[in-house]
């Protein structure tokens, strides 16, 4: 599959008092560089914690935020694990096993898997492994900045994976459509 035109980037939040999870949908122009619309979602909060489950806790307000976008987008990015993931479940892939969508998990954090330090130019990657499999890649995405940790959602393999972060990303270290919905469901949390 070709870099996709038309990205959905999305973030999920809990509010203040623990009863709802948020989340944060941007409809986002590739070609043209800019966010084409912006949607919150709410949900109530009936799946307890239970770590290496959290995508049972912000699934429904994800979901409720890209529901409310005009268009369906080529494409999800995630600020959340794909494939990599003690279950080989994160939320970018149950989202796009939910939509039937390809997603992709550009997690700012490692939750598991083992990894080197890649170099530190944009663009460099190396192999996150699971249990002797490659489930991901460690990705700078701006030079001498902290990687993220990237892993196939659904309906697309690593290098797709890399590829389309990278396309996203705007000289920030997080791709464009999520660091607009990381600072939309900020403000929404209040």
């Amino acid at each position: 599959m070709k870099t996709p035109g038309l990205f959905a980037g999305v973030d999920a939040a809990f509010s203040r008092d623990g009863r709802f999870a948020l989340a944060a949908a941007v409809l986002w122009d590739a070609l043209e560089s800019k966010a084409l619309h912006i949607a919150i979602g709410r949900a109530p909060l009936r799946f307890p914690y239970i770590p290496g489950l959290l995508s049972f806790r912000e699934l429904p307000a994800v979901l409720a935020a890209l529901r409310k976008l005009p268009q369906t987008p080529d494409a999800v990015l995630c600020d959340a694990q794909g494939i990599c993931h003690p279950r080989g479940i994160g939320l970018a892939a149950h989202l796009g096993l939910w939509l039937d969508l390809p997603t992709v998990g550009c997690a700012k954090s490692r939750l598991c898997g083992e990894a080197e330090e890649p170099p530190l130019g944009v663009g460099a990657a190396v192999p996150m492994t699971l249990r002797g499999v490659q489930v991901g890649v460690v990705l700078r995405t701006r030079r001498a900045v902290r990687p993220l940790y990237v892993s196939p959602g659904h309906l697309c393999d690593i290098a797709q994976s890399v590829a389309w972060t990278l396309a996203a990303c705007r000289g920030f270290r997080l791709p464009e459509p999520t660091r607009l919905a990381h600072q939309a469901v900020t403000r929404a949390r209040g």
